[in-house]
């Protein structure tokens, strides 16, 4: 599929893509990726927003760039026949892990500069959980996702933004709901990682009523 191809999908396309990620198959919710910080950061409703936003910026900066690389250089052995990279006429798609990789690790020192920077009590909250946003698996399976559909830019955009979006919102309702928990008569034995854990598979259950709303 060319990358530039913006006139293949519709803007009912797009909303149905939006969504499907966002709400249907949400990558916490449905996939089970990025568990680690979606625990880790959602004890304070301003600090899971805030990772939220990272992680969807992260997301969007990689996707572009990872779809890019992809097309032009590293090619997609995912595509029917394999499509090498335009500039390089080789298939180079054995890379894409490495660089998918490294591109993630880029884009996540610049948020955590960015971020020290301008908003000081931010990354002091997010802690170790910053730098491990380049270890976020949601982030790779993002990338390894568009790759697999071999999407269109436009698609691209709207599938990592969903994801983003879609994550930020897991991860909000799971901090909301953790810090009502707080003033709650939460058995001993379930306190703490046990009590959360619940939640995230009740919250999980909650979000599959949303299945059906796109058709297959």
């Amino acid at each position: 599929m060319n990358i530039l191809a913006a006139a293949d999908i519709s803007f009912s396309q797009i909303l149905l893509v939006i969504i499907g990620t966002a709400l249907i198959n949400n990558f916490v919710l449905h996939y089970f990726v990025g568990i680690c910080a979606f625990i880790g950061v959602s004890r304070r409703l301003d600090t899971a927003f805030g990772m939220g936003m990272a992680v969807t910026f992260v997301m969007s900066i990689a996707a572009i760039l990872t779809k890019t690389i992809t097309y032009f250089i590293t090619g997609n052995a995912n595509v029917e026949g394999g499509q090498v990279g335009v500039l390089t006429g080789m298939d180079l798609s054995f890379l894409n892990y490495v660089v998918y990789i490294l591109v993630i690790a880029g884009a996540v020192q610049f948020v955590e500069m960015y971020v020290r920077k301008f908003f000081p009590p931010l990354y002091k909250a997010f802690g170790v959980y910053l730098p491990l946003i380049a270890t976020n698996c949601a982030i790779l399976f993002a990338c390894l996702q568009i790759m697999a559909k071999s999407t269109g830019f436009v698609e691209t955009i709207a599938y990592a933004v969903a994801g983003g979006l879609g994550y930020t919102l897991a991860i909000g309702i799971m901090a909301g709901l953790r810090e009502e928990l707080e003033y709650a008569d939460v058995p001993e034995p379930l306190q703490g990682a046990g009590i959360t854990l619940i939640v995230a598979g009740i919250l999980a259950l909650a979000f599959m009523g949303f299945n059906g709303m796109v058709p297959a």
